[in-house]
């Protein structure tokens, strides 16, 4: 769909929010589009969560034998935990902004402190406050390959020692699990908003796989790429990266044994989308400072074809891949590493004859969020440094891979990614599905040829 037919269908959706193209992609679940609430009601809600996660920087100071914790950066130049605090109103640091945090204060004074300031008067306050104090280690952000806790600017660092003094500098400690616990933590009151922004995004790719968006011949990769994205911002959800829609039957998709596209390669090669073709999105959606990510794939039915035609080795691979992820989602334990998940699940899934890769990561206040990694595409054996850390509960994670099956009616072997949400369930000490995951194939239905076509 294209040009002014494209932007009439947006406009006349735009105000049809409850009703979607439900495909039933999971048993039970006929998504639908969740409107987002007034700009001050968002502010309202996240203002209300950053209050709830700054409330528990004092225990995660002390859970890391850690005193102060101290932050600072300058307009457009910010430390990456500067997002996880700032109130919602507020679209960057102003002039010199800087944070501490104590972790048992004495003399009853608070145990946090922000300056939004251009003069030196924020080093004087500093060096009183810690000079009462006597903090035996501060924490800066310095790591060298942890983004979540590698924020603080050369300069500004520079700045500090400048501003409280050199006899500081002795005390000064990196303690990357600090900024990355910190960011990760997702309160408990988040949850309910994340599952309806999961269920706009299965909306938004159902509407999107379906006959009533793509028609074969004509509607090309491209052309649905960008349509998500108007579909996105008609409903007053933004997004964190460009849709992408493969042709997983088509040329210039990798092989099975090379690497998986949804990572490394920016956009699809473009050609209309035909009868008989599987197509993939990878697509998220982002509002009230949370991130989605999912994975889906659809089917093109020829002309008169029911669910009943669907070639039965696309439907087995499906259930290769949904089993895959059973077995990461199994060997997810609270406190192992990402590597050593991701060693459990590939031994697990190759004792099954699963052959395929695993990508996961931590999602939600970010898209690629704080936390252990499970895997990349291009690293199967390890992940240094990223995949070492262990693996926190209080957050959300996609699982994100794909799996190898020979599909013999087109005589080829092809992948199957898949990448749902999931959070951890303190009620079933496991991790559970944000909203679902696809367990059949979305279906485009083709319409005969002698019926009369829809614009």
């Amino acid at each position: 769909m294209r040009g002014p037919m494209l932007l009439a269908y947006l406009v006349s959706s735009a105000t049809v929010l409850t009703t979607v193209y439900a495909h039933g992609t999971a048993p039970g679940k006929t998504p639908q589009f969740q409107i987002l609430p007034s700009l001050r009601k968002q502010a309202e809600l996240v203002d209300g969560w950053t209050k709830e996660r700054k409330a528990l920087i004092p225990g995660l100071l002390r859970k890391y034998g850690v005193d102060a914790w101290l932050m600072s950066q300058r307009e457009y130049a910010e430390d990456t935990v500067f997002w996880a605090l700032k109130e919602a109103t507020q679209f960057s640091a102003r002039r010199r902004t800087t944070h501490l945090f104590l972790a048992d204060p004495v003399d009853g004074i608070a145990s946090s402190y922000s300056w939004i300031e251009n003069t030196d008067a924020v080093w004087t306050d500093l060096r009183k406050i810690l000079t009462a104090q006597k903090p035996e280690s501060i924490a800066l952000n310095t790591h060298s390959e942890l983004a979540f806790s590698g924020g603080l600017h050369a300069g500004e660092f520079d700045a500090i020692v400048r501003g409280i003094g050199e006899e500081w500098k002795d005390k000064f400690v990196l303690e990357p699990l600090l900024g990355i616990e910190f960011v990760a933590t997702m309160v408990k009151d988040r949850l309910s908003w994340y599952r309806k922004m999961m269920e706009t995004a299965w909306a938004i790719i159902e509407e999107g796989f379906s006959e009533k968006i793509i028609t074969p011949g004509k509607s090309t990769s491209w052309d649905i790429e960008w349509w998500m994205r108007e579909r996105i911002q008609s409903l007053n959800y933004t997004t964190w990266f460009q849709p992408s829609v493969f042709i997983l039957t088509g040329d210039g998709w990798p092989a099975a044994t090379d690497k998986s596209p949804t990572m490394d390669d920016p956009r699809a090669p473009d050609r209309p989308i035909e009868c008989g073709d599987l197509i993939h999105t990878d697509f998220g959606v982002s509002a009230l400072g949370l991130n989605t990510d999912t994975q889906h794939i659809g089917y093109v039915l020829y002309p008169g074809e029911t669910e009943a035609d669907v070639p039965k080795g696309m439907i087995k691979g499906l259930k290769k891949v949904n089993r895959l992820q059973d077995i990461v989602k199994s060997n997810m334990k609270v406190g192992l590493t990402g590597n050593e998940i991701l060693k459990a699940s590939l031994k697990q899934a190759h004792s099954e004859g699963i052959e395929g890769k695993i990508y996961c990561h931590a999602t939600g206040e970010w898209g690629h969020s704080a936390g252990t990694v499970i895997g990349m595409t291009n690293l199967q054996d390890k992940v240094p440094v990223l995949g070492d850390l262990p693996l926190l509960k209080d957050t959300y994670y996609s699982i994100e891979l794909f799996a190898e099956h020979f599909v013999p009616e087109i005589n080829r072997t092809i992948v199957f990614p898949q990448e749902e949400d999931v959070y951890w369930d303190d009620a079933t000490k496991s991790w559970e599905w944000v909203y679902g995951r696809q367990e059949e194939l979305l279906l485009i239905r083709t319409p005969a040829e002698d019926a009369p076509a829809e614009l």
